[in-house]
């Protein structure tokens, strides 16, 4: 089995592999599982890793695996008015929901029950097939986060 241990800082080194993972197990530092092509991988990599779209791993073998994230089903909310778009963000984040930000959109792992809450805003909701890139969060490995954190010493 191949075993991938190390997470490569960015660079424009061509990927051997890919390794297409949904968000949950892009969560995870250990996980058994199989690179696109089939071939089983054991990922043991530093506690509290979150893998991205794009990320690049060292296998233990030298070959470089690119991550890529799995279409899986999401809800995604689009609207014209950004304070409706603020609103939203404001009960699901209320609710402890990982949301994906985008211009005019925001997305979240589908669940029909936040799918009504919502349309009780009065969004649109579509459920759909698509990769799933939620913020870091406020303390999580984010750019925005360590100049931050660089700011106030």
């Amino acid at each position: 089995m191949l075993n991938i241990t190390y997470k490569l800082p960015a660079s424009d080194r061509p990927a051997n592999a890919q390794l297409v993972l949904p968000f949950q197990l892009r969560n995870k530092s250990r996980l058994r599982t199989a690179l696109a092509s089939g071939e089983e991988v054991g990922l043991i990599l530093e506690r509290g890793s979150v893998l991205r779209d794009g990320d690049l791993l060292l296998a233990d073998d030298g070959r470089i695996v690119a991550v890529v994230a799995e279409p899986e089903t999401v809800s995604t909310v689009r609207a014209s008015d950004p304070l409706a778009l603020c609103r939203a963000s404001y009960h699901l984040g209320n609710r402890h929901v990982a949301l994906q930000i985008g211009a005019g959109w925001i997305r979240y792992q589908h669940d029909h029950v936040l799918d009504e809450m919502v349309r009780g805003l009065g969004l649109q909701v579509v459920v759909e097939q698509a990769p799933f890139e939620p913020e870091a969060g406020a303390y999580g490995a984010h750019p925005h986060a360590i100049l931050a954190a660089h700011a106030h010493g």
